[in-house]
């Protein structure tokens, strides 16, 4: 399998974002967030960044906020550590694949209850 540089770079930006998210941002509204990818473009200058936090629909936007608010704090460590020619621009996005899984869960287990009932 081949890896392409934006995807090797994906992941160390995954796993420094996750640092400095987990022992240096402060801000009390990002709480437990988790990154869960990052898509790099191909010329390595924008990066998305997934992320997910257990908590009602209020506290998905703080986090969101606290992110976005940190962007140029994290694009800053990022450049420090990683020594990058360009330090991708950073855009957080709340990832719905986990509030979407539970989801179909209950489904499936409503239409598995109906099957046997």
């Amino acid at each position: 399998m081949v890896f392409k540089r934006s995807e090797r770079v994906g992941d160390l930006l995954k796993r420094e974002i996750g640092d400095i998210i987990g022992k240096e941002l402060k801000d009390p509204r990002v709480g437990f967030a988790t990154i869960i990818s990052v898509d790099v473009s191909a010329d390595l200058r924008h990066a998305r960044v997934f992320f997910s936090v257990f908590g009602d629909r209020r506290v998905q936007e703080e986090t969101q906020r606290g992110l976005d608010s940190a962007r140029f704090f994290i694009q800053g460590e990022i450049g420090r550590r990683l020594r990058l020619k360009y330090t991708p621009e950073l855009s957080f996005q709340f990832d719905r694949s986990i509030e979407y899984g539970f989801h179909i869960s209950k489904l499936l287990k409503r239409v598995q209850k109906e099957d046997e009932g």
